[in-house]
């Protein structure tokens, strides 16, 4: 049962970019209201059971954890925005790879907190960041717009990064309902104001652009997440998070079978490389000397 749902997480999580894309290219859903609806949705359906069960939950809320969850909150609507719209420049397989760089941006944001790690970390960083390398320079060749589809991605996954640890501080005595609702929730009146600023509209799409909403939410939010939830109550956070990892190679799978995308030779190799140097970052991570531990709910990490 184990390996069947880790098959339908990977799977789940791994749809997230080929949807998205599918959705943009094919109907008149814009890019914030699939932020703006995934966010709404998820924290409407989280904050379910915590109404029903305890709902003055809500009102125990701390100064400082709301601010930690607001903070998560903005870092992650800008992580949608900047990820939504890299799908929109450049590959599904690219943007997927360099937005899942987070793990190796929590590397980063963890040394300047001074946490010392030891040296497979570095290397797995620097074979990780090579692989950035190699998938933007093939696509400047290709055109400026990749390009900056691909920096986007980047600051997503940096962006994805922060909400992690934001997100780690809240955590430390709040509750997963409580702290999903209060952060999906305030993520989604941030991403409509910013659609507001940008003239996205956030509602009057076709029926196929619901559909897509509908699709993406359920698949990559939904079923995904909550199937990495699940295991790591019978698996070890250091397997899940490896698990986790094939998002990548996933995401590009589907993207090529679905969008008949195809990629330069030095495209894969990039691909190739952010995944091993992230599997050895995240290994390496987990023997890191450290004055504080992260949580272990890895699977909170996942925002795509």
């Amino acid at each position: 049962m184990n390996f069947f749902l880790a098959a339908v997480g990977v799977l789940g999580v791994a749809s997230s970019g080929p949807l998205i894309a599918a959705t943009l290219g094919a109907t008149s859903v814009s890019a914030l209201a699939i932020a703006f609806w995934r966010t709404a949705i998820g924290a409407a359906v989280m904050s379910g059971p915590v109404v029903v069960r305890e709902p003055r939950e809500f009102a125990r809320v701390t100064g400082s954890e709301f601010r930690w969850s607001l903070a998560a909150a903005v870092a992650l609507a800008l992580h949608f925005a900047c990820f939504i719209t890299a799908l929109q420049l450049t590959s599904v397989a690219a943007a997927t790879a360099l937005v899942c760089l987070q793990s190796g941006w929590i590397a980063v944001f963890q040394m300047f907190r001074g946490v010392r790690h030891r040296w497979p970390v570095m290397v797995g960083l620097g074979i990780a960041f090579g692989g950035v390398v190699a998938i933007t320079g093939f696509d400047l060749g290709s055109s400026s717009g990749a390009l900056l589809g691909d920096l986007l991605a980047v600051a997503g996954g940096a962006l994805a990064g922060i909400y992690t640890l934001a997100g780690g501080k809240a955590r430390q005595t709040m509750g997963t309902g409580v702290y999903t609702t209060l952060c999906y929730g305030m993520c989604a009146a941030i991403v409509a104001v910013m659609a507001l600023v940008s003239g996205q509209p956030l509602a009057g799409f076709e029926t196929a652009g619901w559909l897509g909403i509908l699709a993406i939410t359920v698949c990559a939010q939904l079923v995904g997440h909550t199937a990495f939830n699940h295991l790591l109550a019978t698996m070890s956070p250091l397997l899940v998070s490896m698990i986790i990892l094939l998002e990548i190679p996933g995401a590009a799978l589907l993207a090529a079978g679905f969008l008949a995308e195809k990629l330069p030779a030095g495209t894969y190799a990039g691909l190739a490389l952010i995944l091993v140097g992230l599997a050895v970052v995240v290994l390496g991570q987990r023997r890191s000397r450290s004055p504080r531990r992260l949580p272990a709910r890895l699977a909170e990490l996942g925002t795509d």
